[in-house]
């Protein structure tokens, strides 16, 4: 299958490009951003050596819907989408902290949790929980963003403050904006017949100074949703929860003996498997969005992405 793992463009303004885990961003005479997502799938903060077919398309498509969805509440950076894989906003200058709110006991939490941990991120942790199990109230467990090749590292609201990463007014934004995006994908999601578990979000400052919503949101990538049908069901016997995100291939590769930890191998993704990973995609689209996935021509990526942009750009 044809998939766009990498890129070299040279757009009319171009002045750099930074490439990210998943994302490509290009900045445009340091006014706008053009960012490609692409089909790379990064687990255990790894990036896979195969892409995933429409993998970029999806994560594109949705955080655009979401942003529509969510600008009435939290302004946000994106302009337009010019091409399936491709998004275009106005160049703001990120937070070095990653918002992460969590409405129940999963994943990361619910590994530190297992291992002992009773304090995430400066929040004390009830006893008793089982894996899965909802909080009282959504927890905001912040990590730092980490510079390429290292792992993003938990860090509380005081360290935040203290080492001045955020001035407190403006992280008294960023706490609000994430308390509100949570409930409204919250609400969303439970339109959908979904829990939207835990998420992420990142924000930037615009030229202006005004704190905006920036990269994706509510996505599988960044997310994790349960389907709600069964759930306390599934809690009260001590089953694994059906769930919508990137978490299965996490299990997989652990299931294989991988998790990002030194010396040890990725294992072979066939291209049985990486179809499967396409196919989960693509049903994540569809029940966290509600609506059919339509494919994009894939025959020449690079070239329809290319033709795309420099057409906006000219506008």
């Amino acid at each position: 299958m044809n998939t766009i793992t990498s890129t070299h463009f040279n757009f009319p303004g171009q002045k750099s490009v930074y490439h990210g885990k998943v994302r490509e961003v290009y900045n445009i005479n340091d006014e706008i951003l053009v960012m490609i997502a692409t089909d790379r799938l990064s687990a255990f903060d790894v990036v896979m050596p195969k892409g995933i077919p429409y993998k970029g398309q999806i994560l594109n498509q949705i955080a655009t819907k979401f942003m529509q969805l969510t600008q009435d509440i939290v302004p946000n950076w994106l302009i337009a989408t010019p091409d399936p894989n491709v998004a275009v906003g106005h160049l703001c200058q990120p937070f070095k902290v990653e918002m992460v709110i969590r409405g129940c006991l999963s994943g990361h939490a619910a590994r530190e949790y297992a291992a002992g941990k009773r304090m995430l991120c400066g929040v004390e942790l009830p006893e008793g929980l089982k894996e899965n199990d909802k909080f009282p109230t959504p927890i905001i467990t912040p990590t730092t963003k980490a510079a390429v090749g290292t792992h993003d590292e938990d860090i509380s609201r005081e360290a935040i403050l203290a080492q001045g990463i955020v001035s407190e007014e403006d992280y008294l934004v960023l706490e609000k904006y994430t308390r509100a995006l949570f409930q409204r994908g919250t609400e969303i999601a439970a339109s959908r017949g979904l829990m939207l578990v835990d998420t992420k979000y990142e924000f930037g400052k615009t030229k202006e100074g005004k704190i905006v919503l920036i990269d994706e949101i509510h996505t599988p990538d960044s997310s994790r949703y349960f389907y709600a049908e069964g759930y306390q069901e599934r809690q009260d016997k001590g089953e694994a929860q059906k769930q919508l995100s990137k978490e299965f291939v996490r299990q997989w590769l652990i299931a294989n003996g991988f998790q990002g930890k030194s010396g040890q191998q990725i294992p072979e993704m066939t291209d049985e498997y990486i179809a499967t990973v396409s196919d989960r995609y693509i049903e994540l689209y569809e029940n966290i969005i509600g609506e059919k996935f339509v494919k994009a021509d894939i025959s020449n990526i690079h070239e329809r992405i290319e033709k795309n942009v420099v057409a906006f750009l000219q506008q």
